[in-house]
This record gives C-alpha cells, structure tokens and sequence, in this order.
C-alpha cells in the first residue's frame, strides 16, 4: 500500500511515546515518519498504559490507568493508518483477568482486545488498521501471571476475527534481550528499544505496511 502520503495514528505506550532512545528524532514513529515522507505520523503514546482496564487504581502514577480502549476518543478522525502496538504492560504489571473469548468489556484482556479493535474499526472505517504484537523481554514469566506469549497469542486469535492484520514482532521483530548480544545491541533495559531497536522496528513496519 501507499504510505508517503498518509496521516498515521500511532497508539501505544513507552515504546510509542519514545522511552529508551537517545533523542526525540529516534522514536521508532518518527523514524518512520522521514522514511515515508512526507507521510504525518501522530504519537499517541502514554508510557505504562495497557489494553485493559485496572482493577485497582494505579496510585503511583495515575497516567499508567488511561488505558487503549479509553484513548480512541481522543486520537484525530481522519486518520488514512492506525497503528496500535501495546500488550506488553498488561502482561508487565497488570492486573486484569485474562478473561475470555467472549468478553466484550475493557476489564478482560480478551475483552479489551475486542473493545479496541471494534472501536477502532468503528471510527476509522476506511483506514487500515494494524496490530503489532508486544516485543520478547527479558522476563517473560512472572509469578500469577500468563507468561507474554499468552497475550500475544490473544491479540493474534481476535485480530484474526475482525480481520486485522497483525505484524508479529514476538515472531519476527529480530529482537531477543535475553540473548545478551542482541540485549546490548538492541535493548539495554531488557524491554524498550534503544536507537538501534527503534530503527529496526521502523524497518519492519514499513516493510509490512508496504506489503498490503
């Protein structure tokens, strides 16, 4: 597909709104933004934000409760791309049930999966709409929680039902931070991307979307 000369809604969290890069040019949305010049690329990133719901209140960092159902509202209407990259902080530190299939509700995982994606579908009915799975991290099992792999698995099964296409970086992003090598090179935290990682998920990106 074009992409030069589209208008792009980028929704997500840290990794979205720039956390682990250098500088603000290194955001993985702005380097995809000159690639594709002169394409307009909208950041709606907010750090810490999940698909789902909080049971409980975030009281550290309020921010952290405004999740991706609640957020569709406020992106600008006349978008030509919608891409929504997240999951990783409903695995991370949420606390919503994984719930299941046939929730349609925010307060599941599998309901807020339905209840962005159907939303999303809603307002933007002429745009393509895209999912890109969360990234590997360097823990990936934590006690009382499905592991990661769970919720990608969950993005892809309900992408599947409304027809979304879905760029899977847990399959095919390059990137592993528990391998050290590709830690140091890609991710130094274990989990955001540094300038090297950012520029790599730009590249997939473009090549997917050049691929519809």
């Amino acid at each position: 597909m074009e992409i030069k000369n589209k208008k792009i809604n980028f929704l997500g969290d840290s990794i979205t709104e720039g956390v682990g890069v250098s500088a603000p040019e290194f955001k993985y949305v702005e380097v995809f933004a000159r690639k594709f010049q002169p394409a307009v690329a909208r950041n709606y990133g907010i750090s810490g934000t999940r698909f789902a719901r909080q049971s409980s209140p975030t009281v550290d960092n309020p921010r952290f409760d405004l999740d991706f159902c609640s957020r569709v509202a406020e992106m600008d209407p006349d978008a030509d791309i919608v891409v929504v990259f997240g999951g990783t902080n409903d695995y991370g530190h949420g606390d919503a049930p994984m719930g299941c299939f046939e929730d349609r509700t925010p307060d599941t995982f599998y309901g807020a999966c339905h209840t962005l994606m159907s939303s999303l579908i809603e307002k933007y009915p002429e745009a393509t709409i895209i999912f890109m799975t969360p990234l590997h991290r360097a823990t990936e099992r934590r006690k009382g929680r499905e592991p990661l792999g769970a919720f990608v698995s969950v993005i892809r099964e309900v992408a599947e039902f409304y027809s979304l296409p879905v760029l899977d970086l847990y399959a095919a992003a390059g990137i592993q931070p528990q391998l050290a090598c590709q830690r140091e090179k890609y991710a130094p935290d274990g989990l955001h991307p540094n300038d090297a990682g950012a520029a790599k998920l730009a590249d997939r990106l473009g090549a997917f979307l050049l691929g519809l």
